[in-house]
């Protein structure tokens, strides 16, 4: 079944019930479950189609026949898609896409959202008021720097499993794969059941660690099976598995010809003479998810520091933020997979409804509570099984780029600390501009800290006023009365 395309932006919308931002699974799930008992329902999305980075779809002027051959659980995502395309046909949910919610703002008991749309929000603008805010916004990949990582052929891991789903292009022929977390091994054989040569997969961390909670994987049979299909795969394709290592160097004039490999003690640090070149024209290299929470903190939810290092936001069990009348679901309370998002979505929108509609939980509710709470464990696991060892540092040169926008290297960031006093994250980026470009630190700012020495502010996240790049017209606009 095709995935049900999206409605055409709309007009401004009046007012409605619940505003979901996001329409991956999590905001997905929990803006049909909203319809489904009777909210009227406002899903915003960025994307021109449902389904997020996960369920990412090949565009249609492709002519992919067979798009389930990308995904896992692609018959549940054509029943969620189903459901929302009758809700939209029902005009119980309006589906808005190609809108990026840039700011959301208190007015009285309702929620003004702003939004602009288009590519860079050049079509437009428009708000939104709402009476309750359900934060669905996923999550980005994270980066660790190291020499050559600057250089064309060097894709992020996501990335490449995003540029296959959507476009069903292949970044190189020969590709490593490399970094750390779960997502590496389906990025790997993703690209190998693709035609691509992938000679090794490079774990930096190892997945014995696993072996210390038990009763953690006895609760989650799914995810144990899941690692052994992928263990098959890998050795069908012959993807040599090179756990405890981690690329430290990348070769190469105009683009990728080659990797160096170190193995890495327990600290993540590289062991002096372990290093061994692979040949490749690609590397897909990327440490894991991080929540996407410039919404959410921009609107003062409390965050906390997630087992994976990362910040993430403090939920409570009916998914409520720390600020009235917002909630949230999905990656945006810590990584944990599509599985999990999809519980959480639902769930959330459950408890949006009790608090709308009155009323107590179900049986249905109470089993959703339970699974989200073995899944939540599972995540917390795998995110302190595979966190960033200290010892990454060592991987860079002084002269390594880790502010790509700015073209800030690793001997500005030292220097800033150990020569002109910076304590602090934020004291760094003033004196280097390091997360002050275009991604506005979102892929240097774990880095950032972590070379400054500030490890201890990574449960934090910055607080921005925008929560995406808007024209000076549209913020113009915002700023004057309205019946100018």
């Amino acid at each position: 079944m095709p995935v049900p395309s999206a409605e055409p932006s709309a007009a401004r919308p009046e007012r409605t019930e619940l505003a979901v931002v996001g329409a991956g699974p999590a905001g997905t799930a929990a803006a049909v479950t909203a319809a489904d008992g009777g909210l009227d329902v406002v899903l915003l999305d960025a994307a021109d189609a449902p389904g997020g980075q996960y369920y990412r779809a090949p565009a249609p002027g492709l002519g992919a026949t067979r798009p389930e051959q990308l995904h896992h659980n692609w018959r549940e995502f054509e029943a969620l898609a189903a459901r929302l395309d009758r809700h939209r046909t029902a005009g119980r949910i309006r589906h808005l896409t190609g809108h990026h919610v840039w700011a959301v703002e208190r007015r009285a008991a309702d929620w003004t959202l702003h939004a602009v749309t288009g590519p860079d929000g050049r079509d437009g603008a428009c708000t939104l008021d709402a009476r309750r805010l359900l934060v669905a916004t996923g999550s980005h990949e994270r980066q660790l720097p190291f020499p050559g990582w600057t250089l064309p052929g060097v894709v992020g891991a996501a990335g490449a499993q995003a540029m296959l789903k959507s476009g069903l292009v292949l970044p190189g022929r020969r590709i490593v794969v490399a970094g750390s977390g779960p997502l590496l091994q389906a990025v790997a054989v993703s690209l190998a059941r693709a035609g691509a040569r992938v000679p090794a997969l490079v774990e930096a961390s190892g997945y014995a660690a696993y072996g210390r909670a038990p009763m953690v994987l006895a609760a989650a049979p799914g995810r144990l099976a899941e690692g052994a299909r992928h263990g098959v795969a890998l050795a069908r394709h012959r993807v040599r598995l090179l756990t405890h290592r981690a690329v430290t160097a990348v070769h190469g004039t105009d683009r990728v010809e080659g990797v160096t490999v170190s193995r890495l003690d327990r600290d993540w640090r590289p062991l002096p003479g372990t290093g061994h070149r692979i040949d490749c024209d690609t590397l897909a290299v990327g440490h894991g998810l991080v929540p996407q929470l410039d919404l959410a903190v921009g609107l003062g939810c409390a965050t906390r520091c997630a087992a994976d290092g990362s910040a993430a936001l403090e939920l409570d069990e009916e998914l409520r933020t720390t600020v009235p009348g917002v909630w949230a679901a999905g990656e945006t309370g810590g990584i944990g997979g599509v599985r999990l998002a999809l519980t959480e979505g639902e769930l959330a929108a459950r408890s949006v409804l009790v608090d709308a509609r009155g009323g107590r939980g179900t049986a249905r509710t109470a089993a959703l509570r339970r699974a989200r709470r073995r899944m939540r464990a599972f995540a917390e696991l795998m995110g302190a099984v595979h966190r960033p060892g200290p010892g990454w540092t060592d991987w860079t040169a002084a002269d390594t780029e880790v502010c790509r926008c700015e073209e800030v290297t690793t001997g500005a960031i030292r220097t800033a600390v150990g020569e002109l006093g910076a304590g602090d994250s934020r004291t760094v980026k003033l004196l280097t501009r390091a997360g002050m470009g275009w991604c506005q630190g979102r892929t240097c700012g774990f880095a950032v800290r972590e070379l400054a020495g500030c490890a201890a502010e990574t449960g934090g996240a910055d607080r921005r006023p925008l929560a995406c790049p808007v024209p000076l017209s549209v913020l113009a606009r915002a700023a004057l009365p309205e019946d100018t």
